[in-house]
């Protein structure tokens, strides 16, 4: 510490002390993370003087005040017999019998000690003193989330229907439904994300190409062409498994000839234009259809006549039925409800009475559907049909059919027909999309369709909150890559899986979570310092009796290190669908508690032992190094 305090003093000559911004460059010298707000009061705490300037002993001190926790302090003590180091054999007790590795070999321990021990002479000794010791808890080694599910772990060789699919709505919007902007950064940023089902509103543009945008209001429009290059460029840098492109396609039949020109044109062989081998009479896997961008629109005839048309010219060619659409329909409610909308926004009484007529007053309304046979043949395994019933779907509905259903129509079939719902799933694809009054593109919560296997549960990814949390920890599991293979009980067709009744042969979960301590949270937007009144609650998310919450204690004034040393047991019925979600809010006796940051994930993905929880922002940026400390057990 000497040796590196005096080479950054000589590099000013200011009389053997430092400011607060070169503090800062040293602690990041010492690979200690810090959040600018916190040194800069505890900067100021130990500059006796008041000069802006420190000594190395005050710099000492600010070192230790950071790393030198007490919760920490009193685990390394508790397996150190000088509490001075840790032996290799003083490690490996706290390995197996604090962090739960099973299966111990002689070298893990002495491979920590490599890895985190800073001391050299220390590490030569197989010996960790209590820096080495600390850079182990805080490492990704020790994160919540447990290393093993960073990867695809899961079996990928099952039909799609079986995968949770991480999917977008309105993917091209990244404000309101009606006035806010399209643009090419709501597709990038969905792919980063691990999205693999991205919704493109399609209709007529000027000089014959085809635009994307919010029909029926005044949010701003991108060309297709443009849009599908972003997708080309960015589908397959997080995950290497299949795009499903969801087409809402109002183009005329001319128009979807240029969709389907641009479609092969730029995305080449990643388009999937015909079935593949085996899968002619079923859906394809995942890992069959890797790196491969499917198209999802409605579609004239079979996949076999499809197949019988290739290599011949579909120019011109269009198709046209009729097809009844019930007025909950996406494309009819959201031309209504916009149309309605903007004529409050324009004062407009013409255009309101226009928005009246078009949302129709009875059940069903007859409509002819004209679809461009070239747009149609690029259609494979993912045809848009409307869903009728459970019995029609059960008689009459073909594998590669897959429904969209409105979010308030899902819920009641949920309520009314879970089973029913259950079956449907294993056999078809469902999409789930927000209601159209949600011209905030506000999102609902996507536990309540998961719970009934729901593959593709459509969200506004561009509205942060909860049901964003809950959508971003459910695809951490099975590396990040957009599927998750569902849970067999709603994958088996003799199940009696129902998420409102506890499964006779359920094997519950006793989850155990000690609340230890805070780690440099952020202050509060009301203190004029580094503080905030801190709490942590957890709130469980699953089937309707395992949702849950609890909170700690409030400690006040204090968000560079808050303690609570409080624990929390909860007892769940179905782990497989049960996530965590840790809350860090302060308080607010007049009004709603103010949100510091948020950590969720799968039940199942959450390490034993000693685990650091990341924070998030509301908005989803990384908040590093604020973190909590916890102790997590579990049993089933």
């Amino acid at each position: 510490m000497e040796k590196w305090f005096l080479s950054i003093v000589r590099e000013d000559f200011k009389g053997g002390k430092i400011n607060l911004d070169k503090a800062q460059k040293l602690l990041e010298k010492f690979n200690v993370q810090c959040n600018y707000i916190h040194v800069k009061y505890i900067f100021k705490a130990n500059d006796r003087l008041k000069q802006g300037r420190i000594t190395i002993e005050e710099f000492r001190s600010i070192y230790r005040s950071i790393v030198y926790r007490e919760e920490i302090i009193e685990i390394f003590n508790a397996y150190s017999e000088n509490r001075k180091f840790l032996f290799e054999k003083n490690l490996d007790d706290f390995l197996t019998q604090e962090q739960y590795i099973v299966n111990m070999s002689e070298s893990i321990a002495s491979e920590i000690i490599g890895k985190y021990e800073p001391i050299e002479e220390v590490k030569q000794a197989s010996q960790m003193s209590f820096e080495g010791f600390i850079r182990y808890l805080c490492s990704s080694e020790c994160l919540l989330f447990s290393k093993e599910f960073n990867n695809v772990y899961q079996d990928m060789h099952q039909p799609l229907s079986d995968y949770f699919i991480s999917s977008s709505h309105n993917t091209y919007l990244i404000s309101d439904q009606l006035l806010g902007p399209s643009d090419i950064w709501g597709y990038e940023s969905a792919l980063v994300k691990g999205c693999r089902c991205l919704e493109i509103d399609c209709w007529d543009g000027s000089q014959n190409e085809p635009v994307v945008y919010h029909g029926y209001t005044l949010t701003s429009k991108l060309l297709f062409k443009t849009v599908i290059q972003a997708i080309q460029k960015y589908a397959f840098i997080t995950s290497d498994y299949p795009v499903v492109l969801s087409l809402e396609n109002h183009c005329s039949p001319s128009q979807q000839e240029v969709i389907a020109d641009i479609l092969q044109s730029v995305l080449g062989d990643a388009l999937l234009s015909d079935m593949l081998d085996d899968f002619s009479d079923k859906l394809p896997s995942p890992e069959a259809l890797k790196f491969k961008i499917l198209v999802r629109n409605k579609k004239i005839g079979t996949l076999i006549e499809t197949h019988s048309r290739r290599g011949l010219d579909k120019h011109g060619k269009v198709e046209e039925f009729e097809e009844y659409e019930d007025i909950g329909h996406e494309e009819e409610v959201d031309k209504a409800k916009s149309s309605r909308s903007l004529a409050i926004l324009t004062n407009s009484p013409e255009k309101e009475a226009e928005s009246k007529t078009t949302a129709g007053f009875g059940l069903f309304r007859k409509k002819k559907v004209k679809v461009a046979v070239a747009l149609s043949d690029l259609v494979i395994y993912t045809k848009a049909e409307k869903f009728r019933n459970f019995s029609y779907s059960r008689e009459y509905q073909q594998f590669y059919e897959s429904n969209s259903i409105e979010e308030s129509t899902a819920r009641k079939l949920s309520k009314l027909r879970a089973h029913d719902f259950i079956l449907h799933n294993m056999k078809f694809i469902t999409r789930i999309y927000p209601k159209a009054t949600r011209a905030d593109s506000s999102n609902f919560n996507p536990q309540e369709f998961w719970n009934i296997g729901c593959q593709m549960v459509a969200l506004n990814f561009q509205t942060p909150g909860l049901p964003m949390d809950i959508q971003n920890g459910k695809f951490l599991d099975n590396g990040g890559s957009g599927y998750i293979l569902k849970p067999r009980f709603l994958r088996d067709a003799e199940t009696e899986f129902n998420p409102k009744k506890t499964p006779e042969n359920s094997k519950p979960v006793t989850l155990t979570i000690k609340v230890i301590s805070g780690i440099q949270l952020p202050p509060s937007i009301h203190s004029s310092s580094n503080k905030a009144d801190t709490l942590v609650i957890i709130e469980i998310f699953g089937v309707p009796n395992d949702q849950v919450k609890q909170h700690t204690r409030v400690v006040k004034k204090n968000a560079f290190c808050p303690r609570w040393n409080e624990t929390f047991t909860f007892i769940i019925q179905v782990p497989e669908l049960a996530l965590i979600r840790f809350v860090v809010e302060s308080q607010n006796v007049i009004a709603e508690n103010e949100f510091l940051g948020q950590y969720t994930l799968p039940l199942l993905c959450m390490g034993k032992g000693y685990r650091r929880v990341p924070l998030f922002s509301r908005t989803g940026e990384d908040l590093e190094p604020a973190s909590l400390f916890v102790y997590v057990w579990y049993i089933r």
